[in-house]
Parts: C-alpha cells; structure tokens; sequence
C-alpha cells in the first residue's frame, strides 16, 4: 500500500494549521491553532479489503510530566517516550481512498467534539487529549476523532506523528464508542491485511528543528 499528503511532505513538518497548538505572535510558548485535519490519499488496497482503519500516533510523549510546560525548566530528549493517539478511526468504506483537508476537523473544540466529521459509516474512537485535558474545567471531556499536535513547548526533542491506515479483513471492528489506541490495537490483531504510514514532524520548541 501507499500513503501521501497534499498537506506535508513525509517526514517534514507539518504546517501549523494542522496543528492543536502553535507558537503565538506576541512571544507565548503556545496558543492555540486552527487544528484541521491534513488532507490524506491511500492506494493499492490488497484484494479482499472490506474496510479500513486510520490513526495518527505521536510516539514521542514523554513518560512522566514533571518539567513539561515548566518555565526554565527543560524535557530531555533522552527521557523515555510513549505513545499518544491523536486520531483513531476505524470501519471506513473500502470505496473510500482519501480524507479531504480539513473534512473531520477545523477548529478546537473545548471538551472535545461530540460528532466529529468522516466518511459514510466511519466511526472515530477517543483520543489521549481525554485523559491530558480531565483535570482542567475548562476543557476537560472526551476527545473525539483529530486534534493535532501540541507538543511540550520546552521539549528538546522534535515529535513525529505517524499517520497509518490498515487495510482490513472486515467491515466493522467489534469496539463499543468511545474506543482507545489500546483497544483499536487488540481489535486489529490477525485483520490487517495491508498498511501504509507517512510521518510528520513538529514542535513547538525554537531550539529544535
């Protein structure tokens, strides 16, 4: 299978309007983007395709939270990293061969979208903003479908954002709503049967690149 993006080039960066947050014209660290979906096209589909599954996974979170966001403090590129699903979508039509920019996300919406946009038949599972936004009032909710990146801005080490789509054996995964990255993987197990990535990169720190 193949993946390409009429928004980024794989593994370059990704434009900030596609981002969750961005650095702010007056000097802050982040505030907040646009946070549209890239646009997103698939091919060569293996015979017997019957559905597809799409996630974004950024894979380098760091695993503990002390410094993250602390002023004058930094996160070191060598602390241990884990993963953080940005997008989890799953029982897409195997007629269906892209996602138009922005069609599933265009804006941020504070204690996440209820019924976020995709294609006929598709249904979008829990992303791990839940669990970072559940202690803020303001915010705090289920994270539905695609929000986009949003780094740690004192992070010394650039994240990648891996966007996959799996081509399946069957038409609907057995996952209940809201579903999560770990559930969607053990939902995949012996139903793939193809896969295609591209990576982008991004962050919010000015010493990385």
């Amino acid at each position: 299978m193949q993946m390409r993006s009429d928004s980024f080039r794989n593994n370059a960066p990704i434009p900030a309007e596609f981002a969750f947050g961005k650095p702010g014209d007056h000097g802050e660290a982040c505030v907040l983007s646009a946070n549209r979906n890239p646009h997103l096209a698939w091919s060569e589909a293996p015979a017997g395709t019957r559905s597809f599954a799409l996630v974004c996974i950024d894979g380098d979170v760091p695993s503990r939270g002390d410094d993250v966001n602390q002023q004058g403090r930094t996160v070191p590129a060598d602390l241990p990293r884990v993963d953080f699903a940005h997008w989890l979508m799953i029982d897409i039509p195997p007629t269906c061969d892209a996602i138009a920019q922005g069609a599933c996300s265009d804006g941020v919406t504070p204690h996440g979208k209820r019924n976020p946009g995709g294609p006929a038949g598709s249904r979008q599972g829990r992303n791990d903003y839940t669990g970072w936004f559940a202690s803020d009032p303001d915010m705090a909710g289920d994270y539905l479908g695609y929000d986009g990146p949003c780094p740690p801005w004192n992070d010394a080490l650039l994240h990648h954002y891996s966007f996959r789509v799996y081509a399946l054996d069957v038409a609907r995964l057995d996952l209940p709503r809201p579903f999560g990255w770990g559930e969607l993987q053990a939902a995949l197990r012996g139903h793939v049967l193809g896969q295609a990535e591209i990576t982008a990169t991004y962050s919010l720190n000015p010493a990385v690149k």
